[in-house]
């Protein structure tokens, strides 16, 4: 009589079956899922070369600007100084390439520093209105930067002074002033006062000198200042003092006496 070894049907444990169940689930989730994702990775591929084609033209616009400053820079550093067709040849070059920097590229670190030698180029071109509109246009566009602010107005208030307007130069020097963080708040004080001293203002010129002594003990202009204070308080005290009315008594001068008559000559008898 033979026997069989009866094999045991083989059954999926209970670990495993929730595994298989949850490896199907998953993959067919996956398929369920596979659009989004797909859509998603594009999206992001989509941002990656929106953003790099962004860099790529801001880095070609930088050098585009840079090569511009730079040949202004050739224009104005040209040995023409002694050729005077050619250095004005050279300005209004220089004027150029300025022009299409802060024009055509305003938002490139170039292009504040660009419109800053801009006015300063149409000074020595002798083209003072234009000069005032670039100093202008630099404050409304970049006054944000308070240490190229304040030379500006510095700048603008020198043009003012050239062209004989007062007002405007001391309203150009006081925004100076009123500008938090400007590196040439000193300087600015000592050019109101010379104008209010160029006024006959002396009290008002006096304040101002003052203020800066006390502000600014260590400017360059503090020595000055203190030197034009001493001469306004001089003329001060000289004007103050009323003048003296005695007089030194004169002297009577001595009387010549008369001349002595001619001596008679003899007559030989």
């Amino acid at each position: 009589m033979s026997y069989r070894i009866k094999v045991p049907a083989k059954t999926l444990s209970v670990d495993e079956a929730h595994l298989s169940s949850w490896v199907d689930h998953t993959l067919h989730g996956s398929r369920d899922y596979r659009r989004p994702v797909l859509v998603g990775l594009g999206v992001v591929v989509l941002a990656a070369v929106v953003v790099g084609g962004v860099f790529y033209v801001d880095r070609q616009t930088t050098q585009k600007a840079q090569d511009l400053e730079q040949e202004a820079m050739r224009f104005l550093t040209a040995p023409s100084a002694n050729d005077p067709q050619k250095a004005d040849h050279a300005r209004k070059e220089a004027i150029t390439r300025y022009r299409q920097i802060v024009d055509q590229y305003p938002r490139t670190a170039s292009a504040p520093l660009a419109l800053y030698h801009l006015g300063n180029t149409l000074v020595q071109s002798n083209e003072l209105g234009p000069a005032i509109e670039a100093y202008q246009r630099f404050l409304s566009l970049y006054g944000s930067n308070p240490s190229m602010a304040g030379l500006v107005q510095q700048r603008m208030a020198y043009v003012y002074l050239h062209k004989g307007d007062r007002d405007q130069a001391v309203k150009a020097l006081t925004g100076i002033l009123e500008t938090p963080g400007t590196l040439n708040r000193d300087q600015a004080l000592f050019e109101l006062a010379r104008l209010e001293e160029s006024q006959l203002r002396p009290e008002a010129a006096m304040a101002r000198y003052q203020e800066l002594i006390k502000a600014y003990p260590n400017s360059p202009f503090t020595s000055e200042a203190t030197i034009r204070t001493k001469i306004l308080e001089t003329k001060k005290s000289l004007e103050s003092t009323p003048p003296s009315t005695s007089t030194a008594p004169t002297s009577a001068s001595p009387q010549k006496s008369p001349p002595a008559p001619p001596a008679a000559s003899k007559k030989k008898p």
